[in-house]
Parts: C-alpha cells; structure tokens; sequence
C-alpha cells in the first residue's frame, strides 16, 4: 500500500513541475512579445517623414 500512495505523490509532483514549466513558457512567450526596447520612439518615427510628406499634408486644406 505505501508503495502505492508514494507513486501517486510522485505522480502529483511531476505534473505540477509540467504546468509550471509551462507557465514559464508562456509568460517568456509574452515578454518577448511586448519587449519595450523594440517599439519605435518619436525621435524614430520623425526620422521617416519626408518633404513630400508635409507638401501632402499642407495641399489637402487648399482643395475644400
């Protein structure tokens, strides 16, 4: 019997070692995802605007 009841703890303790593993996963799985360093910044954006860019934008008001 105790034989019995010490293979189901191990049992027990194996599985909980498997969801927290996966969990761990999971959780680095979504930080790298939402890394801060990746996204672009303003200094970033403003460096892709062009002169045709804003001639576009100052010729929409004329035409209403």
């Amino acid at each position: 019997m105790a034989k019995k009841s010490r293979m189901s703890i191990l049992k027990r303790q194996r599985e909980a070692r498997k969801q927290e593993k996966a969990a761990l996963k999971r959780e680095r799985r979504e930080q790298k995802k939402t890394i801060p360093g990746q996204e672009p910044t303003q200094d970033d954006l403003a460096g892709y605007l062009t002169g045709d860019d804003e001639l576009e934008d100052e010729a929409v008001p004329g035409q209403g």
